[in-house]
Parts: structure tokens; C-alpha cells; sequence
């Protein structure tokens, strides 16, 4: 990588932005909201049992998702470190801690397989119980996620700020992730203290700004690339 031109690591890394963006959009977003109704186990469990194939793509996209978003960090590194190193190594930090919480978390979304398989019922559970096991491991995966999100959010301010100050790239784009860093604590704070906070509706505004700077910047990697060469 050190011969690559900037403008083919802004490609690459576009690249890897976008393999992180659809699969995480399936894993994270498609798949929960075709298969889990959170206040009901029942439904929750017929409806996977249903889409088993759905729910198994759910897994091997959440696992593609985490594994370009291991790269995808030492790929920006590359490309931003000139503008502050300190910066460019606090934003690899905290986006790679979020990559071995989730592979271990993944396990929850493993253990559902293994109870909706009716062959694997070798410990006797009626139905009910299985239901609830069910929903307990779910739970237990969502919790990860919000653990796993205080770290999403991390990453986005140095990221933004590296952006903001690079000169070849938006500086509205850093604006929008640097805001983006704080819309995700918001998020994990109030879901974490406050006992209506889904019904508060506030997340579909506070989630806009992460949302627009991830895709603008992984589209403006791929098409734009960098505004001109470093010398």
C-alpha cells in the first residue's frame, strides 16, 4: 500500500465503506425488522423458524459487516494520517475494539439457530421455553449492539475531525460525523437511562446525521476519490 497512490486508497477504502454500509443496513436493520417482534415470542420464533435462510444471511452479513470494518480503519489510517497521526490512531482504536465485541456477541444470534432446530431439542424444552430462550438470546445480542454502538459513535469524532481538517476532503461531511459521534451516545445514554426512551421518537433525528456523513463520505471515496494529490 505505501506505492498506492491517495487516490486509489481513497477507492479502496470507499470499497470497503460500501461492503460495510449494505451489509450492515441488511444485519442490523433489514433482517431484525422482517424477523423479531420484541413483545411477542411467539411470533418471534414462528417467524424464523419461517425465514431460516433469512436469518442465517442475517449472520454471515453481520460477520462480512464487522469483517471489512476491520480493515476499513488501517486502510483511513493510510489516508489521513498526514493530517494529525495522534487523530488518525485514536479513530483505528476505537473502531477496532468494536470488532471482537461483536464476533463474541454474534454467538447470542448462533444459540437462536440452534433452538429453532427442532432436532436439536435434547434437553426437553416445551415450547414456551423455547420461545423465551429465544428471546432471551435475542435480547442478550441487542444488548451487545448497544454496547458495540458507544464504540461506532467513538470512532466518528476523530474520523470527522480528520476529515474537517484534511483540505481533500468535505469539510461538511466531517461536520455531519463528528455529530454523528455524539448522536450514538445520546442514544446509548438515554436507551440505557431512561425506561421510555424508544417511545420518545427522538432516534430518527439524532441517528440523521451519522446516517448522511456515512454514506456521503463512502460515495465520495468511490466517485470522487480526493480532491487533489498530496505532495
Amino acid at each position: 500500500m505505501e506505492h498506492m497512490s491517495l487516490k486509489k486508497i481513497a477507492r479502496l477504502a470507499g470499497l470497503l465503506y460500501l461492503g460495510v454500509v449494505i451489509t450492515g443496513i441488511f444485519s442490523l436493520m433489514y433482517a431484525p425488522s422482517k424477523l423479531i417482534d420484541w413483545d411477542n415470542a411467539t411470533n418471534t420464533y414462528n417467524a424464523i423458524v419461517a425465514n431460516q435462510t433469512l436469518f442465517r444471511f442475517w449472520i454471515v452479513c453481520g460477520l462480512a459487516c464487522y469483517t471489512f470494518f476491520l480493515f476499513l480503519p488501517l486502510v483511513l489510517y493510510k489516508l489521513l494520517k498526514p493530517v494529525n497521526d495522534d487523530y488518525a490512531k485514536l479513530m483505528v482504536l476505537f473502531a477496532l475494539i468494536s470488532v471482537p465485541i461483536y464476533f463474541i456477541n454474534v454467538q447470542n444470534l448462533f444459540s437462536v439457530l440452534f433452538f429453532v432446530n427442532d432436532s436439536n431439542n435434547v434437553y426437553g424444552f416445551s415450547s414456551d421455553q423455547i420461545h423465551s430462550q429465544v428471546m432471551l438470546f435475542l435480547n442478550q445480542y441487542d444488548n451487545g449492539m448497544r454496547i458495540i454502538h458507544i464504540f461506532s459513535g467513538l470512532w466518528l469524532f476523530p474520523f470527522g475531525y480528520l476529515i474537517f481538517k484534511s483540505g481533500f476532503l468535505p469539510k461538511f461531511l466531517g461536520i455531519l460525523l463528528m455529530l454523528g459521534c455524539f448522536g450514538y451516545l445520546i442514544d446509548f445514554i438515554g436507551d440505557t437511562l431512561l425506561k421510555n426512551y424508544s417511545e420518545i421518537g427522538i432516534l430518527k433525528f439524532i441517528s440523521i446525521p451519522a446516517s448522511v456523513g456515512e454514506i456521503g463520505i463512502c460515495l465520495w471515496l468511490i466517485i470522487v476519490g480526493v480532491k487533489s494529490e498530496r505532495k
